[in-house]
């Protein structure tokens, strides 16, 4: 199956390990990545955080160790938003790619969302940083971000929410759990059945219209067969088919407001300047989602809304607008002051 593997080129890869029991683990690794220089003050810090497939990699090319570019690069470098910060990016704890996961340790446990932010907790104690300047995170990763304004309120200054939600809704659980049973019935053929199933809810109705309508290969297959068929065939070679599951059901468990009085009650915590964006197009991840984030959170102005044709990827795709954004929430070059 797809994946890092010990033994692979490291890459960008730096490594963060704990020896103690956690969460059902003996221990655990992340793999993570960084950019730009931390300041004397530890101040000019940024957490990003990647959605369901995405890893550490957020900024840079296809090189040994890393076999797709980064998913973010407009938002890292000279002259990008977060040009001037130290940004961390880490493997999600489950993930495949260098972080500990059902890759690594047969009977991987099932872990929460919660858990993740829990060992992402200990990197950042690792690396000295008792506050970030922003924690970023759209999908997956947004279930992160706003977990960790929850539950860390007082090391997270500010907060930037991408498509996402409090507590993953029936639906998304439902397609979620569809594309599980599809791996557990076959590993190597159902992964590519789950990507299917859950590349057409990243898009929009619009879209795959416009782009594919009903027209027809001279093999006899749909194009948007085709479309379909080339990303399943793309992340069984770079994904592993049990992290999939692994993440999945972490998602499926999502709700920010679990033992803690609820939603609304959770996030009245958030401390953080915060900015909410959802997708006009986004039929996963639907605009009153994000509403309910924005409402309940104290430092969020209103909701913003990213205009695009690509659905719920469009927080990947435009990456001018949600450098925008970025840009807003952390001022350019504030970070180095």
């Amino acid at each position: 199956m797809g994946g890092w593997r010990f033994g692979d080129p490291d890459g960008r890869r730096k490594w963060f390990r704990h020896a103690e029991p956690f969460a059902g683990l003996p221990g655990f690794q992340l793999a993570y990545e960084t950019w730009g220089t931390l300041n004397a003050k530890a101040s000019n810090a940024v957490l990003v955080l990647h959605a369901l497939t995405g890893d550490s990699h957020v900024a840079g090319g296809v090189e040994p160790g890393h076999p797709t570019p980064g998913w973010w690069e407009p938002l890292i470098g000279p002259g990008r938003p977060l040009d001037g910060f130290f940004v961390v990016a880490p493997n999600v704890l489950g993930g495949c790619q260098g972080s500990t996961g059902p890759w690594q340790l047969p009977g991987f446990p099932a872990i929460t969302i919660r858990d993740q932010v829990a060992a992402e907790v200990l990197l950042a104690d690792f690396l000295g940083i008792s506050r970030w300047a922003a924690v970023l995170g759209g999908s997956m990763g947004g279930m992160r971000a706003v977990e960790w304004a929850v539950g860390e309120p007082d090391r997270v200054e500010s907060l930037l929410l991408l498509a996402t939600t409090a507590a993953a809704s029936a639906e998304q659980i439902g397609l979620a759990s569809a594309q599980v049973h599809a791996i557990r019935a076959d590993p190597v053929a159902g992964l590519g059945i789950a990507r299917r199933i859950a590349h057409l809810s990243y898009r929009s109705e619009q879209e795959l219209q416009a782009r594919f309508g009903r027209r027809v290969r001279e093999d006899g297959r749909f194009e948007v067969e085709s479309y379909l068929d080339h990303h399943a065939a793309k992340l069984s070679r770079r994904f592993d088919a049990e992290s999939y599951v692994t993440l999945s059901e972490a998602m499926n468990s999502h709700d920010v407001g679990r033992g803690r009085g609820g939603i609304e009650a959770a996030l009245a915590r958030v401390k953080a300047r915060t900015i909410v964006a959802g997708v006009d197009s986004d039929r996963l991840y639907p605009l009153a989602q994000q509403r309910e984030l924005a409402a309940g959170i104290s430092g969020a102005d209103g909701l913003r809304v990213i205009e695009s044709p690509h659905g719920h990827d469009a927080f990947l795709i435009e990456s001018e607008q949600v450098g925008a954004l970025v840009t807003e929430l952390v001022p350019a070059h504030s970070g180095s002051r």
